[in-house]
């Protein structure tokens, strides 16, 4: 199976594409499988259109020289490994205090970069960065190194600079360190001066026979777990915490399974109603390319309690194959872009990516019992009465045009207690298929400028069901509870 990372800054991004070794996984079905075997490393950097690429050996020079190269300007001491252009395929050469120049000597420059020399024979590629895309690209480096289930056996090692050798001025610290917030590049920074000891940037993690890691979100074992499908479910990696210089790392918690005897289980059906809508909203528009599937792809996903998509695991095997078809790989919580959260509570959920294009969300162990509108409500059924002909008069003037639709669209809308909407939600696949044919999306839009997520909101609300009919009638209700 092609696996795909990406490690991606504003001015920069490191795209690696490999394989996992079979050899070495210990379940096909992984969270988030491990790229061991590097095919191909792209670098893209702003400013150019055509990425530098190269195999394993381009991708370790690189590393190497970004990382010795970041020492060096931060000390103003020089440092071999940024410059060996007899061993490696990329150097760096400073311009001035403000450009670099990068040089890449093998594996085929791609066209659209210009040289500055010209050699019969593949002239070395040369590109000029400032300092911002240099730390960028730092940081890039730091992200794949900070990613657990990336080339884990690729390590960073650097030298510590002897502090009666630096001549690093303010003015050089005060325009890298910006750019330089990283694990990575805050290590170089550090050793150039000597403030601490060469940190172990990812130390291996204790691997028990018969499991497999994935990161995704930091937890840090405790109570109970992970997304688990429904009761008799099959293992599925999970979270396990990223180690950083300073912290100590934690036991890592390998197969999702296991993790629902560490963390607690998210159960609260209103909980899980609300969590549902947020899985949706985020799932629903990342899913763009919506054709060519031949089978139904069928995910369990696990949910933090904040709606962060915190795993997923293929439950039949066309949605192993199919993941590339699927915005499931972008959408996982990046533990380098955000803090850990500790003893996070999951909920599950099964996500269904169907052959006619609709996706289906919907807790994987179904609700136990009905769910409820979380939040303070208005119920004083004179003003309910009244919000409820002040709603109707402002969706009936507002919808207009033939309904494409043949079948009702039913929703739950809530108001303020000036009747401006504050929540809307669909509540059958058709109102999802069909809702830019009424003004909702429009209405809410207006107001909090996006109409997929509902503000955070602490006033008291009147919740009605608008039911939208084939034949344009417009009908309102107070509300009832789900069905």
């Amino acid at each position: 199976m092609n696996i795909q990372r990406k490690y991606s800054l504003p001015n920069c991004t490191l795209l690696l594409e490999g394989l996992s070794d079979v050899t070495r996984a210990a379940h096909f079905q992984e969270l988030r499988p491990e790229l061991s075997i590097l095919v191909n490393a792209e670098c893209y950097l702003s400013g150019y259109n055509q990425p530098l690429t190269g195999g394993r050996e381009f991708f370790e020079s690189l590393v190497r020289a970004v990382s010795g190269y970041a020492q060096e300007f931060l000390s103003n001491v020089p440092n071999p490994q940024a410059h060996n252009h007899e061993s490696e395929l990329v150097e760096f050469q400073k311009i001035d205090s403000n450009r670099h120049r990068l040089i890449v000597h093998s594996e085929g420059a791609p066209e659209g970069f210009e040289s500055h020399q010209s050699h019969s024979k593949r002239p070395p590629l040369e590109i000029d960065l400032s300092t911002v895309q240099l730390f960028d690209l730092v940081e890039a480096v730091d992200q794949f190194f900070a990613d657990s289930q990336t080339l884990p056996e690729l390590s960073l090692e650097l030298q510590p600079v002897t502090r009666r050798y630096g001549g690093a001025s303010q003015a050089l610290i005060k325009q890298a360190v910006p750019a330089a917030v990283g694990v990575s590049s805050l290590a170089v920074a550090a050793i150039a001066f000597n403030l601490i000891p060469p940190p172990q940037i990812r130390p291996p993690q204790p691997q028990p026979d018969g499991q497999t890691t994935s990161t995704t979100k930091n937890l840090t074992p405790s109570a109970s777990a992970d997304p688990t499908p429904t009761s008799a479910a099959t293992p599925i990696a999970a979270a396990s915490p990223t180690p950083t210089p300073t912290t100590t790392t934690q036991p890592a918690v390998k197969d999702l399974e296991a993790l629902i005897n560490t963390v607690s289980e998210i159960t609260d059906p209103s909980q899980l109603r609300a969590l549902n809508r947020q899985v949706y909203n985020q799932i629903h528009p990342a899913w763009t390319n919506r054709s060519g599937l031949q089978q139904d792809l069928i995910y369990r996903i696990g949910v933090a309690a904040d709606g962060a998509i915190v795993g997923y695991k293929a439950v039949n095997q066309e949605a192993n194959q199919g993941i590339g078809q699927t915005p499931l790989p972008n959408l996982l919580y990046n533990p380098a872009n955000r803090a850990p959260i500790s003893n996070e509570p999951i909920a599950q959920f099964r996500v269904v990516f169907t052959t006619n294009g609709v996706l289906q969300v919907s807790p994987w162990r179904g609700y136990a019992r009905t769910p409820e509108v979380v939040g303070t409500k208005i119920t004083d059924s004179n003003i309910v009465k009244g919000l409820n002909q002040k709603l109707y008069n402002t969706v009936r003037q507002a919808w207009s045009g033939t309904p494409t639709f043949t079948r009702d669209l039913k929703y739950r809308v809530a108001v303020n207690k000036d009747g401006v909407i504050a929540d809307y939600e669909p509540l059958n696949q058709v109102a999802f298929d069909y809702f830019r044919e009424t003004p909702l999306p429009q209405m809410f839009n207006a107001i909090y400028g996006s109409n997929v997520a509902p503000p955070n909101n602490k006033e008291p609300l009147a919740h009605f069901q608008v039911i939208f009919k084939p034949n344009g009638k417009l009908e309102i209700s107070p509300w009832q509870g789900y069905q």
